[in-house]
């Protein structure tokens, strides 16, 4: 299976899921005219994905921005990675990345937080 990378734009985030080094990374500002075609990608590799075995994964959210269909769409994201958690006995943990001077974002994850029941981290940057 090959690395998903799809290259950031002005209003896109840069997607890199390497299942060489099982670290998924989203990051940058999430503002897509259509999100649901923009992040189909996305839901059907993780959907292959999951059909593999899976070792732990490290899941990255380092978004800077996102708005309200973002917003939908990350948290499908969470309950798809929730689902292939409880599906396999694999690890997961999120690391949910915001500045330090960014409540909202800090507001975001910890909101994300209370609504999967996946290793969740908070970090600080």
């Amino acid at each position: 299976m090959e690395t998903l990378n799809i290259t950031a734009t002005e209003d896109t985030p840069e997607i890199t899921f390497n299942n060489e080094t099982n670290e998924f990374i989203l990051s940058g500002r999430s503002l897509p005219e259509d999100v649901t075609s923009f992040y189909k990608p996305v839901f059907e590799w993780l959907e292959k994905y999951a059909e593999e075995t899976t070792p732990t994964i490290t899941f990255k959210f380092k978004l800077e921005y996102f708005n309200t269909a973002s917003s939908k769409i990350i948290l499908d994201i969470l309950m798809k990675l929730e689902d292939m958690m409880e599906s396999k006995e694999n690890g997961l943990k999120i690391e949910w990345y915001y500045f330090e001077s960014d409540d909202d974002m800090l507001e975001a994850g910890e909101e994300y937080k209370e609504l999967v029941e996946i290793p969740f981290h908070l970090i600080a940057c």
